[in-house]
């Protein structure tokens, strides 16, 4: 059995199989009088169908006192538009067999639709009512329960919740005041009770109109059919104003800032967030790289150190969040019973010191990309999937043909990319966040510690 894992072992980390072509999702993209983006892929392996529609709007888009507006539609949105009343669109979607949901970001809002592909017309009448019918409907009533919905998840999800108040926090630490990531996506409670009725009515029609948005219809369709079926339904909805986003301020972080909060858990957790580079930046798929190395799999460096061998940690995480202003690394750890954080302080930063000095040795940088290319693989087989990939390569860099490009900026990485980016953004000043019980501040992280 050893020589048959260590066989395995051998397997893994040789490279994938070269592709015999250009890895492709076939699309077809089309823009209306009205400046909305229909983006259709054609996949009829099942009769399934799926439509993704992106407002090019989120928490980032918000202003200072009036944060938590993106999120609040994604609530209010459901609630019922002119010709589908509430709660028609969960009924009717239902009763066709298809489900939907929404989701917000800083950058972006995503509604959905999936089902049987003869649900299509409904699904997209049902978008266009919410996009073009939207406010003949909303009143201080619908307003004020969403707006009571919202602050309720924000006491589940933050207040409420272990560890939560982290969210809340850490944004404004690593980002400086008035930039567009600096509050958390579900805004503050005193702008969501300060919104007025006009307020939220003000900024639907500045950013949910057909020009500030694209629509992606992935399944078993025909796209001359969808194109005359979403210039049907979408082809009357005027035209919303020109939109221009400064960019924001460039910045680096001038020394580490710490925060300890006391919070009614159990065991205390460790968080790390270094500013670095936003998505597709030339260092963001480094980034990526260096953030499985450490703990990408039970083999990598600081599961391995931490989880396994040393055992100081029930667990431990890193990500690269690339997004479309700028970008932010993060570790996650939370301590084993009997353990405090400076020992898993220790044990980051001894590592991150090691990576940034000698690099990846090739077995462990092909293992990475393997499983980084195998989890990318797998996240696009379905039609709802690569709906919402289509729809973010087409925002991130203005075509939806991104598949090839995203695979090849990540086998394109060396060892000496992935050295460089951890000394270049991961040795550099940083937040520190402790979360640690009640009454027990000496389970803290101290200064910069010094392996």
């Amino acid at each position: 059995m050893r020589f048959h894992h260590l066989a395995m072992l051998a397997i893994v980390a040789q490279p994938l199989a070269a592709q015999s072509a250009p890895l492709h999702v076939p699309f077809v993209i089309d823009t209306l009088a009205n400046g909305l983006t229909l983006i259709v892929n054609e996949d009829h392996s099942a009769p399934v169908v799926s439509v993704n529609t992106w407002y090019h709007v989120g928490s980032g888009d918000e202003e200072v006192g009036r944060t938590g507006f993106a999120h609040l539609f994604e609530h209010l949105m459901f609630m019922g538009s002119e010709h589908a009343p509430y709660p028609e669109f969960d009924r009717r979607l239902e009763a066709a067999g298809a489900d939907n949901n929404g989701s917000t970001t800083e950058d972006r809002t995503n509604y959905y639709e999936a089902g049987p592909a003869n649900a299509l017309p409904l699904m997209l009448w049902l978008d266009a009512d919410r996009m073009g019918w939207l406010l003949p409907t909303m009143d201080s009533a619908k307003v004020d329960l969403q707006r009571d919905v919202v602050k309720n998840e924000r006491r589940q999800s933050y207040e409420n919740q272990p560890y939560g108040m982290v969210e809340d926090h850490l944004p404004g630490m690593l980002y400086p005041k008035g930039h567009p990531y600096s509050w958390p996506v579900i805004g503050s409670m005193a702008d969501l009770s300060a919104a007025s009725l006009e307020d939220v009515k003000n900024f639907f029609r500045k950013y949910y109109a057909p020009n500030n948005a694209s629509i992606v219809v992935s399944g078993d369709v025909r796209a001359d059919s969808v194109k005359k079926l979403v210039e049907h339904y979408f082809g009357q909805i005027p035209r919303g104003p020109a939109i221009t986003r400064p960019a924001p301020a460039a910045f680096t972080l001038p020394r580490d800032t710490s925060l300890v909060l006391e919070d009614r858990v159990q065991l205390p957790r460790l968080y790390y967030a270094w500013h670095t580079v936003k998505g597709w930046h030339p260092d963001d798929a480094a980034l990526n790289i260096a953030a499985y190395l450490l703990t990408g799999a039970k083999s990598s460096r600081l599961t391995k150190l931490m989880v396994y061998d040393k055992q100081t940690a029930s667990n431990v995480f890193a990500f690269q969040n690339g997004q479309r202003l700028d970008g932010s690394f993060e570790v996650v750890a939370t301590a084993r019973p009997g353990h405090a954080l400076p020992e898993l302080q220790q044990d980051i930063d001894s590592t991150l010191q090691r990576l940034a000095s000698a690099g990846p040795d090739a077995r462990e940088l092909q293992q990475a990309k393997n499983s980084l290319e195998a989890d990318f693989l797998n996240g696009i087989e379905s039609v709802r999937a690569k709906a919402n990939q289509l729809n973010d390569y087409y925002y991130a860099l203005g075509t939806p043909d991104g598949f090839q490009r995203d695979l090849d900026r990540t086998k394109a990485v060396t060892a000496q990319d992935v050295q460089r980016v951890v000394r270049q953004y991961l040795l550099a000043p940083r937040v520190i966040i402790s979360v640690v019980p009640q009454g027990k501040q000496n389970l803290a992280a101290t200064e910069r510690m010094t392996p």
